[in-house]
């Protein structure tokens, strides 16, 4: 019987991470602040020592949307970065750290999978350094602040049916979407709504991923608008002078972690924003960082190419100055099939209809980072053995036409060396000639900007929205906000709103049900369709299988 992954992490030879960033990175002890023998965090003067050297080539690895047949994208990061350095370049990845929502509930933890993982698997999937619980803190701070403000006699004038700043918590849980606090009494403030976001979906996650520096760190997080007067006026994080404390809260987390795969590479995991609520990517920071110290830099951003992708382009690209190099697309057999309308019990039988209809889904997003995007892509398949040679063959067929090679890769069996031939790809890739581009302006209007979006990257026919949301939408485009780029919340699951819609769907409408200012972020979140920024946990959820067993050791952590 195979092993689980957990098992396949605990029988791993780890290093001590001083001699990884030394024999690796030419790291020296002094710049590292260990958390233990086998994390550590790379000191923030360190980093800015390494301002003056070239950088690096930037991979993207992407995929299409996910299926419950599973893709392997975070997989395919880990075995990427393994293969470049197998082939004898110098490679680093950079990951999001999980969130402890999905590591109990469903999806699963971030540390790749099979003989394609980053170590100590257990801690990354679980506290970790402990960034998540300082971004909570950080977040809760404010919220307490703004209720004793109000507490204490409310000289600011805050409007508590304007409040807009919710509370956060790392663990997806429905009841606390909506709720009613400050009950008991005058002792204990204004009572009024108020709801619980994951700390993932927080902006002070968005910031602290987009933040190059503490002081920049502290200038968004004091932009943060919290509330607003009655009389329409802004209030913000800094009007409360909690900005400076938020900042210490958040001055250790802000430097980057450094671990290492199952093959002692060097791997930054830093900042994890969900790409269905968020923008979905790891830290600036951890990003220019690994382009200091390696020739070649593997990144991901979340979920498909429609969300992650898009906003890895649109927000994190256009914030930071990064330009990928080349784009792995993810995708695998099993997945295509249930695109094409295979029911989840068969999939794993060759079916060539349901894998010809299911491509379209692979295509448009071959279409979006190679137009849209303006970006070189190889197609990576993660190898299942039920694959048949057929199904390989048109794949290779009919992605052909496109222009666009697809490669077989067996990093989850065979680690780095499985997937070599995709690292051979993706090095040519990054010389070839690439016209990266934006999806729209920044001058662009909002509403233009949303529609640039539905309609070039999810093939939509058009946007609609109430005449409230219209509204919000104007007032902000009025105030200023205009050149903010947009973050879409929606289902991973579809390139519509209805997570049943599998395939390439076109001529949809899109509905903006609500929209949110993250001024400290810079975007506006435009909410589509029953997207939630508090998940739920499922009826069987992982936490009922992750345990003890009597020697200490974890299990059940997939």
């Amino acid at each position: 019987m195979p092993k689980s992954d957990i098992e396949i992490a605990q029988a791993a030879t780890m290093q001590r991470i001083a001699q990884v960033a030394r024999e690796k990175l030419g790291i020296s002890d002094e710049h590292l602040v260990p958390y233990g023998h086998h994390k550590a965090k790379l000191s923030l003067e360190y980093i800015e020592t390494l301002k003056d050297r070239p950088d690096g080539k930037l991979i993207l690895v992407t995929a299409i949307n996910p299926t419950p047949a599973g893709e392997g994208k975070t997989t395919t990061t880990v075995g990427l970065g393994d293969a470049l350095n197998h082939i004898g370049k110098k490679a680093i990845i950079a990951l999001r750290e999980p969130s402890l929502g999905p590591v109990f509930g469903v999806k699963g933890g971030a540390a790749g999978g099979g003989y394609a993982q980053v170590v100590p698997m257990e801690d990354i999937n679980l506290h970790f350094t402990g960034d998540f619980n300082a971004i909570g803190l950080a977040n809760n701070l404010l919220a307490a602040l703004i209720d004793n403000h109000i507490h204490h006699g409310n000289e600011l004038g805050i409007d508590i049916r304007r409040i807009q700043w919710k509370r956060v918590v790392d663990m997806n849980d429905r009841s606390l979407r909506d709720i009613t606090i400050a009950l008991g009494g005058t002792a204990n403030g204004y009572p009024r709504e108020d709801g619980f976001d994951i700390v993932v979906a927080s902006e002070v996650m968005a910031i602290f991923c987009l933040a190059t520096s503490l002081k920049d760190l502290k200038e968004r997080l004091g932009n943060i608008i919290v509330a607003y007067t009655r009389d329409q006026k802004p209030v913000r994080a800094r009007d409360l002078k909690v900005h400076g404390a938020m900042t210490v809260l958040l001055k250790d987390a802000l430097a980057p972690n450094l671990v290492q795969t199952l093959e002692n590479n060097p791997a930054f995991i830093h900042g994890g924003p969900f790409a269905n609520i968020a923008h979905g990517c790891n830290s600036v920071i951890a990003t220019q960082t690994a382009l200091k110290l390696a020739d070649y830099v593997v990144t991901e951003a979340g979920f498909g190419a429609d969300l992650g992708a898009e906003k890895f382009v649109d927000i994190k690209c256009r914030k930071s100055g990064l330009r990928p190099s080349a784009v792995v697309i993810v995708a695998t057999v099993r997945a295509l099939k249930y695109h094409g309308g295979a029911d989840l019990k068969v999939i794993n039988t060759e079916n060539l209809a349901a894998l010809e209809k299911g491509i379209a889904n692979l295509e448009r997003h071959v279409h979006n980072v190679t137009k849209n995007y303006g970006m070189p892509c190889v197609v990576s398949i993660n190898h299942f053995i039920h694959d048949t040679e057929a199904e390989h063959a048109l794949l290779r067929d009919k992605l052909s036409i496109l222009g666009v090679p697809v490669v077989l890769a067996r990093h989850w069996a065979d680690g780095g060396k499985g997937a070599a031939d995709v690292a051979r790809e993706v090095v040519k890739l990054c010389d070839a000639p690439n016209s990266f581009s934006f999806v729209y302006e920044d001058n662009d209007p909002l509403w233009e900007k949303m529609k640039k979006i539905t309609s070039k990257i999810y093939g939509a026919a058009d946007i609609t929205a109430d005449n409230k949301i219209r509204n919000q939408i104007k007032k902000l485009q009025e105030d200023g906000y205009g050149h903010y780029p947009i973050c879409v919340a929606k289902t991973q699951y579809s390139f519509s709103t209805d997570a049943q819609l599998r395939g390439a769907p076109s001529g949809h409408i899109l509905n903006i049900r609500e929209v949110r200012l993250a001024a400290g972020a810079e975007f506006i979140v435009m909410v589509c369709g029953d997207v939630m920024t508090m998940p739920g946990l499922p009826k069987v959820p992982s936490a009922e299988v992750i345990d003890l067993d009597d020697s200490g050791k974890v299990v059940g952590l997939f």
